[in-house]
């Protein structure tokens, strides 16, 4: 997972853009570092201590391939997937970019190697191939490895968030309110008298418990 060392590689490469776009929001550059350490930090941390350049990471940065019944969201199976517009052709690009990732990411290498078995998370941020329906263009153009363009989605994907919590006339946030703009970011929803045990449970702890965790990493590093 991200160390210190591995954010202080994002913001020297990601730091300058990642607070221009918040300028103005009520977002911190900080709380979008925790968000990429949550959703692809166990990539491209591996990925960048290997070496490879900067545009291939960032093309490399996909995952989540669980299909129903662990997935109730489009697309729940390749079938789901191939019967939408366009669809064969974004299987067969979710394919290969699993496959691809996996040659580096050896926790992928067995579901690689299943015919049926794509990602459904693109880019540093994990935009979600269920927006294909709605934003074709964005996974086909691979738009998720330009960083400006997915850092752009991931902003208004949390203003969007934001304002599901009732807060988009806020201009300033609370801590604990940006981590809720987090959580419900990731699991559409947030309720505050659940605090940080809310979104994707790993197993360990839950998605606002990490994005705390991340946060409070990526504020001690300049």
């Amino acid at each position: 997972m991200p160390t210190k060392q591995a954010i202080a590689w994002y913001k020297q490469n990601f730091g300058a853009k990642t607070k221009a776009v918040v300028q103005g929001t009520a977002l911190s550059a900080d709380l979008i570092v925790a968000i990429a350490c949550q959703e692809t930090g166990g990539t491209w941390n591996t990925l960048r201590q290997k070496g490879l350049p900067l545009d291939q990471i960032l093309e490399l940065c996909v995952g989540d391939t669980l299909d129903a019944p662990n997935r109730s969201a489009f697309p729940k199976t390749k079938a789901d997937l191939v019967a939408a517009p366009r669809g064969q052709e974004m299987f067969d690009l979710a394919h290969k970019a699993l496959v691809d990732m996996a040659v580096h990411i050896p926790g992928y290498q067995a579901v690689a190697k299943r015919a049926d078995k794509f990602c459904h998370g693109f880019g540093m941020f994990q935009y979600d191939i269920q927006f294909f329906k709605t934003d074709a263009d964005y996974f086909l153009n691979r738009d998720y490895a330009d960083f400006d363009k997915e850092l752009g989605k991931c902003v208004g994907e949390l203003k969007a968030a934001q304002k599901r919590n009732g807060w988009q006339n806020k201009t300033s946030l609370s801590e604990d309110e940006m981590i809720g703009v987090a959580i419900a970011y990731n699991a559409g929803s947030y309720k505050p008298e659940k605090g940080l045990k809310q979104g994707f449970f790993d197993g360990t702890k839950f998605y606002g418990e990490n994005i705390s965790a991340f946060l409070h990493l990526s504020q001690s590093v300049p």
